[in-house]
């Protein structure tokens, strides 16, 4: 299914008919911030900041997709996106800040809810404000879709090795699925050999590649989950990826609802990403992490949710298959 379910709209339009409001968002500020434990390529765990940074919303409009909610319309001026990093560094690395972490974060994630380098999104007069202000950190991650992949890469990977030599640049890529049925159906506008073209492209420039791999996209049955999983994780490792990112498919968005009441779309179950995220760390081919943000709306039971989210990080920090927890109200 190529067409939207109302054949009279464009997929955009479409997907744009199906929204709720937008989040109220400062273009002067992040609109969240935190720091993580994370498994790194050395496996040693080390802390990981996280800004979500406020700027215009991507230029794909994906069915799955609900990170416009916290996009603006227009392009933030210029200066704007430094201001927010300067903001958001502050609430985290103060000692004295609210949400400050023990140890100070080694690596930052700079996440905008697109592409990074969609100058729309992040303007290219920022990259060395930018880059000045990232540059005590020993990776910098940024997210893009795999079209943008290319020269403005190489400008902020210049930027940043201005202000440090021995700075790594990282880009998370969205691969979503394998599925050759299902992939165009996510009017993401990409393809696996595109994927496999832009990794290679940051594999002969020194640029780290992370993959994103939704868990249960629309149109996926739930018996088909774990094989087509494994076989996406595969395929970013093949393309050479360092880490892939599970990512429960989530509702929200209304184009999903939609598709729910059609029987295109159910959500994962918690059980869903243990079974994958423990298949995807004993394929021992790289980093696999289970995106927890939000997991308690894929629990099922309220006994035994804590200890199998305490299970769920201890395996993405230590990168090993921990034994399953029991629960006698599941088993009831």
């Amino acid at each position: 299914m190529n067409t939207p379910p109302n054949a009279s709209l464009p997929v955009n339009d479409w997907v744009a008919s199906l929204r709720g409001e937008r989040n109220r968002v400062n273009p002067e500020r992040p609109h969240a911030w935190t720091v993580e434990d994370e498994c790194s390529g050395n496996g040693a765990i080390v802390p990981v900041a996280t800004l979500f940074l406020t700027n215009r919303e991507c230029l794909w409009r994906c069915v799955m997709c609900d990170l416009w909610k916290n996009t603006l319309t227009e392009t933030v001026p210029i200066g704007a996106i430094p201001r927010q990093i300067d903001y958001g560094l502050a609430q985290l690395i103060h000692p004295f800040a609210r949400n400050s972490h023990p140890t100070p974060p080694q690596q930052i994630k700079l996440y905008n809810s697109g592409s990074f380098f969609d100058p729309q999104a992040i303007p290219l007069e920022d990259y060395d404000a930018i880059a000045e202000r990232v540059a005590g950190f020993a990776r910098v991650i940024v997210e893009s879709h795999p079209a943008l992949i290319g020269e403005k890469c190489l400008a902020f990977q210049r930027a940043l090795r201005r202000h440090n030599p021995d700075g790594r640049l990282e880009i998370a890529v969205g691969l979503e699925t394998v599925h050759p049925d299902i992939l165009p159906k996510l009017n993401k506008h990409a393809t696996l050999d595109l994927f496999k073209q832009r990794a290679a492209f940051l594999g002969a420039h020194d640029i780290a590649l992370r993959a994103f791999v939704l868990v249960q996209p629309p149109f996926m049955e739930s018996g088909e989950v774990l094989d087509w999983t494994l076989r996406a994780v595969h395929f970013a490792f093949d393309c050479g990826a360092t880490a892939v990112s599970l990512i429960p498919t989530r509702g929200g968005n209304g184009a999903l609802e939609h598709l729910a009441s059609a029987g295109h779309f159910s959500p994962p179950t918690l059980k869903t990403l243990e079974t994958v995220l423990a298949a995807g760390i004993a394929l021992e081919r790289g980093r696999v992490f289970g995106d927890l943000w939000d997991a308690d709306e894929f629990s099922e039971c309220d006994a035994c949710f804590e200890p199998r989210i305490n299970r769920l990080r201890e395996m993405n920090l230590r990168q090993m298959v921990l034994s399953e927890v029991a629960c006698d109200t599941c088993a009831a």
